[in-house]
């Protein structure tokens, strides 16, 4: 009887805690709305990195996307990115094939999102809302790290 009313309350728990994490494609549009703002913007970024892997030229869809110079941690150590030609070049060391699936399956739905930035893939990589000015009226979105 113990053992039944333990394993109900922890299904349950699962239950919940299964729903408060589901967010729907409208949540995380709000939420990049409200913290990063232009979430159409990213939308059509996020499109084009989809795009890239569709098409099957993640690396220069990728280094296309990216904010210069920026960070990749891979192999356990930190890499300096400085111009597309480094990623592109170095893509499939820099890039770990279980990242490059993960983020060719990404739904939007499981985006994370916050003050830094939006992640993909479990925080694999990251976007941010850049400010080209100092009045920040003008945005664009790009990649600005790797984490694999």
């Amino acid at each position: 009887m113990r053992a039944t009313s333990l394993f109900l309350a922890f299904a349950l728990t699962q239950l919940v805690a299964g729903s408060a994490f589901a967010q729907s494609e409208e949540d995380v549009f709000e939420q990049i709305e409200t913290i990063q703002g232009d979430a159409e913007g990213f939308g059509e970024a996020f499109g084009a990195l989809q795009d890239a892997f569709l098409l099957g030229d993640p690396a220069s869809g990728m280094a296309e996307l990216a904010s210069y110079p920026f960070e990749v941690a891979a192999n356990g150590e930190l890499y300096d990115i400085f111009e597309p030609a480094d990623l592109i070049d170095n893509f499939d060391a820099l890039v770990t094939e279980q990242t490059r699936e993960a983020l060719a399956s990404q739904d939007y739905a499981d985006l994370i999102v916050t003050s830094e930035g939006v992640g993909f893939a479990d925080g694999a990589l990251w976007m941010a809302n850049i400010c080209t000015n100092d009045s920040c009226d003008e945005t664009f979105w790009a990649i600005t790290r790797i984490t694999n």
